[in-house]
């Protein structure tokens, strides 16, 4: 499985900062009387995202600062910026809205950086704890802190065999998984049955 992983140079692959590959963006900010219980565009606070919503806005609203702010494109990782720092999710292009300054993504230059690829370096390699800020009572990453975050970045095409290598052991990795489950769902009833 791992045959088809690029062989660094020598040197290593080089390295570029966050902040050399996009720009950093957020939602705009959505005020609590702009919020309800139920019903309308899902709104992810730092305390749900990647759960459920618990809170909604307006369709209108939604469209009106869709249109008017930045807003993630499909494919893009959305990064939290407070609480438990670094957590990533691919937006998947779904109408909801997310917390301004706890949850943001790099409009990042797909010539440079694929999001795929990155979403592989905000998982497994970066250590977002590091860079965010210490000592308050919730933990931050401000826009300078995730510009500064230095990566190793191959060429396009080599991000591609890492991407592909990488999701080809997941995906192995998710079927032994579900075997392993299988197998102890049978040997569970076998001694149900037999005992």
């Amino acid at each position: 499985m791992l045959d088809s992983l690029p062989t660094p140079p020598k040197h290593g692959w080089d390295t570029i900062k966050l902040g050399e590959i996009g720009k950093i963006c957020m939602c705009k900010r959505i005020m609590k009387h702009e919020t309800n219980k139920s019903g309308g565009i899902p709104f992810y606070k730092i305390g749900t995202f990647g759960g459920k919503a618990n809170s909604y806005i307006s369709q209108d609203l939604y469209e009106n600062y869709k249109a008017k702010y930045p807003y993630p494109k499909q494919g893009q990782i959305l990064i939290s910026a407070a609480g438990t720092l670094g957590k990533s999710i691919i937006f998947n292009g779904e109408d909801s809205y997310f917390q301004d300054s706890n949850i943001v993504w790099i409009d990042n230059n797909q010539n440079k950086a694929l999001d795929r690829f990155l979403y592989l370096l905000y998982t497994n390699v970066i250590d977002w704890r590091r860079a965010g800020t210490k000592g308050g009572i919730i933990e931050r990453l401000y826009n300078n802190n995730i510009k500064a975050i230095k990566i190793p970045l191959p060429p396009l095409e080599e991000q591609e065999k890492i991407i592909n290598a990488i999701e080809n052991i997941e995906s192995k990795t998710s079927l032994l998984e579900s075997n392993l489950s299988q197998l102890d769902s049978k040997k569970s009833k076998v001694l149900q049955d037999f005992l």
